[in-house]
């Protein structure tokens, strides 16, 4: 399991309190400018952002880790800590698929189809993370066979593969393909049918339930609304 922590400085005085955030792997930019913008508004809070695929981060709260806030890349795995939220779970963005590859596109991809060629290797999202779900529907509808080489644990790690040239092509988020150099998209036909739902809730096992419904509603508001359509995610 490979989660990484964002943003986590050490508490510096006896009043700072910290507010443990779960997000996404594909939030991992914009979550840090909200970071960033929420403690500039609360001095005395240490934001800790855990990023990592939203289904390693959902068994991981399962297992009771201390999430003040998850943050999921789609509806599935905000259901399978349903039990857990301290109030119901809120749509705040949107995200829609597109194919990752080489700057120059040098191998003339031009679809779904194109990642079952034997001269291309390809990564995808394993099945139970919501890029990976979202993949095999679209190919489904798409009557796309896939072929890749390997499945990733996260749509960061799809992004990496493809960027230091380990990979040919990857289907990963519009949004991410800004977070990489080297890279550029394809679009895929048929993507705006097959649409991720961003779920966010705070946490009944956090420590910080009161800074976390304040954080919930930095992400739902005006100002995080505008970071977020800023890196490229469609409106609730």
């Amino acid at each position: 399991m490979t989660l990484v922590l964002a943003g986590c400085s050490t508490a510096s005085a006896g009043d700072d309190r910290v507010l443990t955030v779960y997000a996404a792997a594909s939030l991992t930019d914009v979550f840090a400018q909200l970071e960033e913008a929420y403690e500039a508004e609360h001095p005395h809070v240490d934001v800790v952002v855990v990023h990592g695929g939203s289904a390693e981060l959902a068994a991981t709260i399962v297992e009771g880790a201390p999430a003040d806030v998850f943050a999921s890349a789609n509806e599935a795995q905000m259901e399978a800590v349903q039990e857990l939220t301290a109030a119901p779970p809120t749509i705040f963005a949107t995200n829609t698929l597109t194919l990752v590859v080489e700057d120059g596109n040098p191998l003339r991809l031009a679809g779904l189809d194109d990642l079952a060629r034997e001269d291309v290797v390809s990564v995808v999202c394993a099945p139970q993370v919501p890029c990976g779900a979202a993949t095999l529907e679209l190919a489904a509808a798409e009557g796309a066979t896939l072929a890749p080489s390997s499945q990733e644990s996260s749509v960061t790690d799809v992004l990496g593969k493809v960027a230091a040239g380990q990979a040919d092509a990857g289907v990963v988020y519009v949004t991410d393909v800004a977070r990489a150099s080297g890279v550029e998209q394809v679009e895929i036909d048929g993507a705006a049918a097959v649409v991720n739902s961003y779920p966010i809730a705070p946490m009944s096992g956090g420590e910080s339930l009161d800074l976390a419904a304040s954080f919930v509603d930095l992400v739902l508001g005006d100002a995080g609304q505008r970071v977020l359509a800023e890196a490229g995610f469609g409106s609730p």
